[in-house]
C-alpha cells in the first residue's frame, strides 16, 4: 500500500513539473519577440513592408513600434505618439504603395 501512494505522489509531481516547465517555455517564446529598447533613427520608407505596435503591458515591458523590412528585418522604433516621424510612415504604410500614373502613348499619326 506505500509504495502506490509513493508512486501516485511521484506521478502527479511529474505531471505538475511538466505542465510548469510548458508554461514557462511558453512564456519565454512571447518574450524573445519584444523589442527591448527603441532607436529614434529614422527608417527609410523604401525599405518597409509592413509594422506592428508592441504595448507596454503583457510579456513586453516598453510600448514601442516593429517595423518589418522588405529583408525581413524586425526594426524598433518609438510608439507613435511619442514620434512624429513614425506615425507619419504607418500612415504612409496604411494608404498602400502609390501607383505612378501611366503615360498614355498614344499612335502618332502620320503627316500627309
Amino acid at each position: 500500500m506505500f509504495s502506490n501512494s509513493m508512486t501516485l505522489c511521484a506521478g502527479g509531481l511529474l505531471v505538475l513539473s511538466v505542465s510548469l516547465w510548458s508554461c514557462t517555455t511558453a512564456q519565454s517564446d512571447v518574450a524573445a519577440d519584444c523589442c527591448l529598447t527603441t532607436s529614434d533613427r529614422r527608417i527609410p520608407q523604401r525599405v518597409v513592408t509592413s509594422f506592428t505596435i508592441q504595448t507596454g503591458d503583457g510579456a513586453c515591458r516598453i510600448p514601442a513600434t516593429v517595423f518589418v523590412t522588405k529583408r525581413g528585418l524586425k526594426l524598433c522604433a518609438p510608439f507613435p505618439s511619442k514620434s512624429s516621424w513614425v506615425s507619419e510612415l504607418i500612415d504612409i504604410i496604411l494608404a498602400g504603395p502609390v501607383q505612378k500614373p501611366k503615360k498614355h502613348r498614344g499612335k502618332k499619326q502620320r503627316k500627309q
